[in-house]
């Protein structure tokens, strides 16, 4: 089947119609307007042209028989109709388009059987178009869309066929299938010159015709093992480019076998409608790809980092996002390892106004900006002054609260400086099971030009730890009517409960109790981060690595090792 000429409809079933059909054929719209038609229509009625009125060009029979498929409107009837035009005994027989457009097939009286067969030829190719489109829209993988080409292309058009996507510099994607075989996938170092058209078609050029291609010129990653790698088994093959949206997505190579019939110019055409299916579905596959890599990438930067020991110290974070299913929000948290064991190691927690991506993307900002001024961490308040400058010159970036946490180890002593910006007060857990609030205040960055900061210095024992949270887990509601908050003092009682527990433990155990306690209902971000002094006096040259737990659905386990010199989550 040949392309329709560009002032036709481009419907299957009418390009199939137009040309190369063995009787008169027109498609005619539900207001009897005629769309298109063939060479042996405008023989048989002499005065039809596209956009004609069907009554202008057509008997009264055919005119009433067309109402009265539009009418019936999805209820039986005939889809025969039988007159005569110009003296000569017609019949004409009724079949679906696209949009509603009826295709009308005009045979001599005793010929209806080869133009039922053609109908149904038709319908076939219209059904398989139909199934392969639902197949394709399943999936949104390139890898399972390009299988999906490739199977059904084998198994409907072809003895074989070869799917090649658009290429880089590590070579081209090819599938390859036979009829009723495996599908191979891989990627190839292919040269698109030496398969005739190939190169044509990856650049979205027009298929080239089989009569031009060469069988025996078949390049060797072309050839299907079951051809036995020799071109001679092949008789005829098409190229067909994969038309995607703006730009290529691949091309389909068919292959028959040489004691088979060739290509006809029908089952080219037909080729063309089915790769045409395939390279839109391509294409958003491939653009759906694009940004999940791309969210992947951004998501990278924006999750909480992995925590771990560090210069004998350990640290252990929790994070669980406000909406079920997302792992980023308003709450942070970021350790800067020191340079040396003999140095502080910086650590921060805090809390954006906001939640979800939005608020995420906030957070990432103020951590860059933590970052840039972690060498200013000495003097706690000079580095937050600077980090409030800095968010007051920005007109769309909203107040946060944190807390600052340099710590350094002292022999089997921990000792902390901490600093808090309008956040909850760190809570220390002594190795007794006494609960202590950290004697830190101050104003939260990013709403006041003049801000004043306390800071408190905390030495922790060994076995002994301290531990940062947002508001998220001391206003989390729930209880038996799930309208009671948490609250400080339930907390306090549950890190009474850790003494004398690893980092990790207390972590775990503080978000465990939190989200029991909330349930099923909803929630603010809620972030807990564990500085621990370890029982052990292991040397403290070096990162030091812990042993990883599970994540769980809807939150993030941050127990592994922590490299010295930089953000773990760059």
């Amino acid at each position: 089947m040949a392309s329709l000429p560009e002032q036709t409809s481009s419907c299957g079933v009418g390009t199939a119609a137009q040309h190369g059909a063995p009787y008169p054929a027109l498609g005619v719209d539900a207001a009897g307007t005629v769309l298109f038609h063939n060479e042996q229509a405008a023989v048989l009625l002499a005065q039809i042209g596209v956009g004609v009125p069907l009554g202008d060009v057509a008997p009264a029979w055919l005119v009433e028989a067309h109402l009265r498929r539009v009418g019936a409107a999805g209820e039986e009837s005939p889809a025969w109709a039988d007159g005569r035009i110009g003296g000569q005994p017609v019949k004409a027989l009724a079949g679906p388009g696209a949009d509603g457009t009826m295709i009308w097939w005009l045979v001599a009286d005793g010929a209806p059987v080869g133009a039922a067969k053609e109908l149904a030829r038709e319908r076939s190719r219209a059904g398989l178009l139909q199934e392969f489109s639902s197949e394709l829209l399943a999936s949104l993988n390139v890898e399972r869309c390009m299988e999906v080409v490739g199977r059904q292309a084998a198994r409907h058009l072809a003895d074989a066929a070869v799917v090649v996507g658009t290429g880089d510099r590590s070579g081209f994607p090819v599938t390859r299938c036979i009829t009723d075989g495996p599908v191979v996938q891989g990627r190839i170092a292919l040269d698109p010159e030496q398969l005739p058209g190939l190169a044509e078609a990856l650049q979205g050029l027009p298929a080239v015709s089989s009569r031009w291609i060469d069988p025996q010129e078949m390049p060797p990653w072309v050839m299907p093992e079951e051809f036995s790698g020799d071109a001679t088994t092949i008789g005829s093959v098409v190229v067909v480019p994969l038309p995607g949206h703006g730009a290529p997505a691949g091309c389909l190579v068919l292959l028959r076998h040489r004691r088979k019939a060739t290509f006809t110019p029908a089952e080219e055409s037909f080729a063309r409608l089915f790769a045409a299916r395939a390279g839109a579905a391509l294409s958003v596959a491939r653009s759906h790809a694009c940004q999940a890599y791309g969210t992947e990438v951004l998501m990278r930067g924006l999750l909480p980092p992995v925590l771990g020991r560090v210069h004998g110290i350990c640290f252990s974070g929790r994070y669980r996002a406000s909406a079920p299913g997302e792992r980023i929000g308003g709450d942070f948290y970021d350790l800067h390892p020191a340079g040396t064991p003999g140095a502080e190691t910086v650590v921060v927690l805090g809390d954006v106004c906001g939640k979800g991506l939005e608020a995420a993307v906030t957070a990432g900002r103020i951590r860059n900006a933590l970052q840039a001024l972690v060498p200013f961490a000495a003097d706690h308040t000079r580095l937050l002054t600077l980090l409030n400058r800095a968010q007051l010159a920005s007109d769309q970036t909203p107040f946060v609260t944190l807390v600052l946490v340099t710590a350094v180890r002292q022999g089997a002593r921990v000792r902390l400086r901490l600093s808090s910006a309008g956040h909850p007060a760190p809570l220390i857990v002594r190795a007794d099971g006494r609960v202590e609030e950290a004697a830190t205040g101050g104003t939260l960055i990013g709403a006041f030009a003049d801000v004043e900061f306390r800071t408190a210095e905390v030495v922790l024992e060994p076995g002994e730890t301290c531990l940062l949270y947002s508001d998220g887990i001391t206003e989390a509601r729930g209880g038996p009517l799930g309208d009671v908050m948490f609250g400080e003092d339930r907390l306090r009682s549950v890190l009474a409960q850790c003494a004398g527990m690893p980092a990790e433990a207390v972590t775990e155990r503080v978000q465990m109790i939190s989200a029991q306690w909330v349930g099923q209902g909803l929630h603010d971000d809620m972030a807990v981060l564990a500085i621990g002094a370890p029982r052990d006096s292991r040397p403290t040259t070096m990162a030091e690595p812990t042993q990883m737990s599970e994540p769980t659905e809807t939150t993030q386990t941050t127990q592994t090792t922590e490299p010295v010199g930089g953000r773990r989550n760059e």
